[in-house]
């Protein structure tokens, strides 16, 4: 394949895990080489067609267990949620780039970084997974995130409104006081995961934000004003609650 669009068809309509990682990864290799373009040959699919593995089951996020972090259970579910929130991230990344077209060339290499970067965070929580006797699809998960994709599909300024301004945002909100809780208990390995995904993140949401500013500008909408129109039309539940990190952010 010599097309980014023939990869994120395959990442997202092909349901083995392992190949859906190392699609990702020899993709922003082929990009960073020269060696793939942006040369569509059919349009995008119909978002219904994105295919997910068959585990971990899905749950409403009112059905999934409540379990503390000072069991081993709940050690391994957090992490097994963490892990579900990586995995879907990739799809996020691949989806965005995917779904919508003609574009500046630097948006899809962007976007394609954003999906390389996602899937070593899934690899990483996977491997720590298993140092906690759990595989990534043991435990069931919920399937929010991806319902953003759902709602914003026709829509690139949802899209970068809800995702990365919003949910992944709200990561940046909330890792680092699970990095400092982890810390305290003296586990080391898993304060250093979240560091790294923290850490990425951040570079994510800004270029979301980065996005969703020039989008907007280049359409003559104010990105403030246009922000809290998008989050009033499409964002469940009223507005995000804080406290927000607003220095990360």
């Amino acid at each position: 394949m010599n097309n980014i669009f023939d990869f994120a068809e395959a990442c997202l309509q092909r349901d083995n895990i392992a190949e859906k990682l190392q699609l990702t990864h020899l993709a922003w290799q082929k990009w960073e080489q020269g060696q793939l373009n942006l040369h569509a040959k059919t349009p995008p699919a119909a978002i219904e067609r994105t295919v997910f593995p068959t585990h971990p089951i899905l749950l409403l996020p009112k059905h999934m267990p409540n379990r503390s972090l000072a069991s081993p259970e709940g050690l391994a579910a957090f992490f097994h949620a963490l892990a579900h929130i990586e995995f879907i991230a990739v799809y996020l990344a691949w989806d965005i780039l995917y779904r919508f077209r003609g574009l500046p060339t630097q948006f899809y290499s962007d976007w394609l970084r954003i999906a390389d970067e996602e899937a070593q965070h899934f690899a990483l929580i996977c491997t720590h997974l298993q140092s906690l006797g759990v595989n990534y699809g043991d435990l069931p998960a919920h399937h929010g995130l991806w319902e953003h994709a759902v709602d914003t599909q026709a829509d690139i300024l949802a899209r970068l409104a809800l995702v990365p301004r919003c949910m992944e945002a709200r990561g940046l909100d909330v890792t680092p006081k699970m990095i400092a809780k982890f810390n305290e208990r003296g586990d080391s390995a898993g304060a250093a995961i979240l560091q790294r995904i923290l850490t990425d993140e951040i570079g994510h949401v800004a270029r979301g934000s980065y996005w969703f500013q020039t989008l907007c500008s280049s359409q003559g909408l104010d990105p403030d004003q246009h922000y809290q129109h998008l989050l009033q039309q499409y964002y469940k539940g009223g507005k995000p609650k804080g406290p927000f990190n607003r220095e990360l952010r």
